[in-house]
């Protein structure tokens, strides 16, 4: 069956095993290959084998830097010499900078106001052009629409691309590399770029691997859009990940709906003890959206499930490492 299945993954969506290849070569002179690390005070914890893929230690501080790379590097050249814009609340925007400047060609970044301010300042350092938007999706897309019509610049979308999507797995490619013998990963979920990358390479890889999602109660559209088969927008988000509020697209959802086995739901509070764990035991400041995979992990909602028993080897995307510390001690000290 599952070699039935297969052909379905080539074809049907964004990204396939093809492009994801294709984009690790053409990004790999330029990303880092991140570590994994593991701990066995977590692992007790956990009653599992945990790998955390540490996208942290990417450049720019995020996985985002793969997706942003490959749709930059990907331009031809007249579509790039007019530059790009993006619109992000931080690490996808940095990606997009820093990505841009390797190319050299100008980056215009579309930065809600609400936003960290540690990630507006690596959009800054990476030499992007700051144009604020209010805080809500309709904000951020139409002032990146009128920035793209005055300046003739390029969209990069956040997740919904099927070259962002296809620098995003790359991760699987390195993950099941370095720890084959996974058999569970458990990814944040957003747009849905990310998981979808992962998803769409490591099924390719080992067609059994199980692929769950971790999402903020405040913000919880997938699990939402999963439950009634279709996507659903939530009017407003509310959790401390600020990297995990946007929707599901339409190039994202696909995946999400065939290739994604649960959803876990997860508490902010539960996301700020994983950030402690991160810290006190791995050492690694991690932001709240790459904390919450290890949240779902150690939550009652994984731990009780009997369907995950058999899920002994898992494999964590840190998706990125860019904490507003302010922020953070605040958290910490509620």
């Amino acid at each position: 069956m599952d070699a039935e299945k297969q052909p379905q993954v080539e074809n049907e969506y964004a990204a396939n095993i093809s492009s994801i290849k294709e984009a690790h070569k053409r990004i790999k002179p330029h990303i880092h290959k991140t570590p994994i690390l593991s701990s066995e005070t977590i692992n007790s914890v956990a009653g599992r084998s945990l790998f955390f893929k540490c996208e942290c230690f990417q450049k720019g501080g995020a996985f985002k830097f793969r997706g942003a790379c490959n749709a930059i590097l990907s331009l031809a050249d007249d579509q790039a010499t007019r530059g790009v814009v993006t619109h992000s609340s931080g690490n996808h925007a940095a990606a997009v900078s820093l990505a841009a400047k390797l190319r050299g060609i100008p980056a215009y970044i579309v930065i809600p106001k609400t936003a960290p301010k540690c990630k507006v300042e690596n959009v800054i350092r990476y030499g992007g052009q700051v144009i604020w938007s209010e805080p809500s999706m309709q904000s951020r897309e139409g002032v990146a629409s009128k920035v793209q019509q005055e300046s003739g610049a390029v969209l990069v979308h956040p997740y919904n691309d099927g070259h962002i999507i296809s620098g995003q797995g790359t991760i699987s490619l390195e993950l099941l590399d370095q720890v084959p013998q996974i058999d569970t990963i458990i990814v944040p979920i957003s747009g849905g770029g990310l998981i979808s990358g992962v998803a769409l390479a490591a099924k390719a890889i080992n067609p059994k691997i199980r692929v769950l999602a971790a999402e903020p109660s405040g913000a919880d559209d997938a699990a939402r859009s999963k439950a009634a088969g279709n996507i659903v927008t939530l009017p407003e988000t509310n959790t401390l990940a600020d990297g995990l509020r946007a929707h599901l697209g339409d190039l994202t959802w696909p995946v999400v709906r065939d290739l994604v086995e649960d959803i876990i739901i997860v508490e902010d509070k539960e996301i700020v003890d994983a950030m402690k764990l991160f810290y006190e035991i791995l050492k690694v400041a991690v932001e709240p959206s790459g904390a919450i995979g290890l949240a779902a992990v150690l939550s009652d909602r994984f731990q009780q499930n009997p369907a995950w028993k058999n899920c002994n080897n898992i494999g964590i995307i840190v998706s990125g490492g860019n904490v507003d510390l302010g922020v953070l001690w605040e958290s910490f000290n509620k």
